[in-house]
């Protein structure tokens, strides 16, 4: 299930979370004239933090927050933060969300760490941050409308469903995939999956102490007129 964008519209202009994608596109491009030393010098390495830690190791866990592996990574990235980022900022004010964000990836970091601390292989990737700007949006708005494309062998349907549904399901499959690979989740390359869950948690844990005495807009009514066909109750839309 692919989100493609929540009928959810925010008050102001995301000027942080634009900010934020345009800071990672560049950083990706600039990644591009490095060669893997120099990569691997700004990527954030558990062993190092673990056995090494000092200023420079201190300083990976926000450089690599920005750094992606190729146009998959960045592209996936870029679009759920797009999609949920800009509802959170609306509810917690742009300092707030900076804040929430790089705080969301630096937790998510430590939790990778937590599980696999002698691990030499380098973790890029903003993941970790949005999945705390996913488990936010959880909060704030669970019953937010999410445009979502889903595909079946050859079979391809947009649906509308409540963001518990579609985030509720991405954690759960974040989990299953995470302890099924325990044990050996630091001996191979992939995906950072306990990042991913340390990202979530603590954007559920902390959403509301960064949205404190900030007045919050329920979800606005969808921005086009849609058909259901199992009556007015459904908790889906079949485009």
């Amino acid at each position: 299930m692919l989100p493609l964008r929540d009928v959810n519209p925010s008050r102001r202009v995301p000027v942080v979370t634009i900010t934020f994608i345009a800071i990672n596109i560049l950083v990706f491009l600039y990644q591009q004239t490095l060669s893997e030393e120099e990569q691997y010098a700004l990527a954030l390495v558990p062993f190092q933090v673990t056995h090494r830690f000092n200023l420079d190791v201190a300083l990976t866990f926000f450089s690599s927050m920005f750094m992606h592996a190729n146009l998959l990574h960045i592209g996936g990235n870029m679009l759920y933060l797009w999609i949920f980022g800009d509802n959170v900022e609306d509810a917690m004010g742009h300092v707030r969300y900076i804040l929430f964000y790089l705080l969301s990836g630096v937790a998510a970091a430590l939790s990778q760490i937590l599980v696999t601390p002698n691990t030499r292989i380098p973790m890029i990737g903003a993941s970790g941050a949005i999945a705390g700007v996913l488990g936010g949006y959880l909060l704030l708005y669970p019953n937010a409308r999410i445009l979502s494309m889903v595909i079946m062998f050859y079979f391809i349907r947009l649906v509308e469903v409540p963001a518990y549904i579609l985030l509720g399901l991405w954690f759960i499959l974040q989990f299953f995939t995470g302890f099924a690979s325990f044990g050996t989740a630091g001996e191979t390359g992939g995906v950072a999956v306990f990042a991913h869950i340390g990202g979530f948690v603590f954007g559920l844990l902390t959403v509301k102490l960064f949205t404190l005495g900030r007045r919050r807009r329920p979800p606005g009514p969808p921005s086009y007129e849609v058909i259901r066909p199992w009556g007015e109750d459904a908790w889906w839309r079949d485009l």
